[in-house]
C-alpha cells in the first residue's frame, strides 16, 4: 500500500456520538474528508442540522441516538448497519454531567455524571461489538481526556469557580482509559482495536470569551496557546485508518504538552 493510502477511509462507516458538539463536529469532519461514511449519533436532528449547514458534506447524515438509553443504542446500530451493510469505526465522544462543586455536589449529580461519561461508553462498545464481529473487525476510539491521567491545577480556576473541572468527570474519563485498556485486550482475537484520546484544553466558545481566564489556561500549556478541535480530526483519523493497524490500547494525549509538567 503507498503511505498517501495509509490514512484514507474510504468505503469505511463510521458513527460519531455527540457529533455535533464543540469537538466532535470537527472529527466528523476529519473522518469524512478522509473518505468515510460518517454519521452523527446524537438526539437532536435540528442540532445537526444547525452544525453542519454551512459545510454539507454528502457523506454525512445524522441517526438518533441517545446514549443514556442501551434501547436506543441498539436501535441505532441496528439501523446502521442495516443500511450501510458494515459498522467501521465507532468514536465514542458523546457524555453527559452536572455539578462541578467538589465539597457540595450531592449523590445524585455524581451518579448522573458517571452514568454520562462512563457508563454510555460501556452501553455503546458493547452494542457495537456483534456488527464488528459480523464485517470482521473494527475500530473503538473512546475520547478520554487529560483529566482522567492528572488531577486540575487548581490555582486555575481561583477565580473562575463555574469552570473548575468536576471530580466525577476525571473520575469518569480514567475509567473509560481502563476500559479501552480492557477491551483492547480482550477484543483482539476478533480484529477490533481499541484506543482512546485525552484531550486537553480545548475550551468551550463560551468559555472562550472570557479572554482572561484563557489566558490563564494558555500560559499554563507549554505550548503557550489552548487546543483548537480540529487539532483532533488528524488523530482520529489516524486512529481510525490502517496506519494504526498495530495499535491498540493506547492512550493518545493531545494536550499541548500540559502533561509533561
Amino acid at each position: 500500500m503507498k503511505a498517501k493510502n495509509y490514512f484514507s477511509l474510504d468505503g469505511k462507516v463510521t458513527l460519531v456520538t455527540g457529533g455535533y458538539g464543540h469537538l466532535g463536529k470537527a472529527m466528523v469532519i476529519g473522518l469524512s474528508q478522509a473518505g468515510a461514511t460518517t454519521l452523527v449519533g446524537a438526539r437532536y436532528i435540528s442540532k445537526f442540522r444547525q452544525a453542519f449547514s454551512i459545510q454539507p458534506k454528502p457523506n454525512i447524515s445524522f441517526v438518533k441516538l441517545d446514549i443514556s438509553s442501551s434501547n436506543s443504542i441498539k436501535s441505532a446500530f441496528k439501523k446502521v448497519y442495516q443500511e450501510q451493510g458494515s459498522f467501521d469505526v465507532l468514536v465514542n465522544n458523546g457524555f453527559y454531567l452536572r455539578g462541578n462543586s467538589p465539597e457540595n455536589m450531592t449523590d445524585k449529580d455524581w451518579k448522573y455524571g458517571l452514568d454520562g461519561t462512563l457508563n454510555s461508553v460501556f452501553r455503546c462498545m458493547r452494542e457495537v461489538l456483534p456488527y464488528m464481529k459480523k464485517s470482521g473487525g473494527g475500530k473503538i476510539i473512546n475520547i478520554a481526556s487529560q483529566y482522567g491521567v492528572t488531577a486540575p491545577d487548581f490555582k486555575i480556576y481561583q477565580n473562575k469557580p463555574q469552570f473548575l473541572n468536576p471530580p466525577h468527570y476525571g473520575t469518569a474519563k480514567a475509567g473509560v482509559i481502563q476500559l479501552t485498556k480492557y477491551y483492547a485486550s480482550y477484543l483482539a482475537r476478533y480484529n477490533i482495536r481499541v484506543n482512546c484520546i485525552s484531550p486537553g484544553a480545548f475550551p468551550s466558545s463560551t468559555v472562550q470569551r472570557d479572554k482572561k481566564f484563557i489566558k490563564i489556561l494558555a500560559n499554563k500549556i507549554p505550548l503557550g496557546r489552548i487546543g483548537q478541535p480540529e487539532e483532533l480530526a488528524g488523530a482520529i483519523t489516524f486512529l481510525a485508518s490502517d496506519a494504526a493497524s498495530y495499535i491498540t490500547g493506547h492512550n493518545l494525549i493531545i494536550d499541548g504538552g500540559w502533561t509533561t509538567q
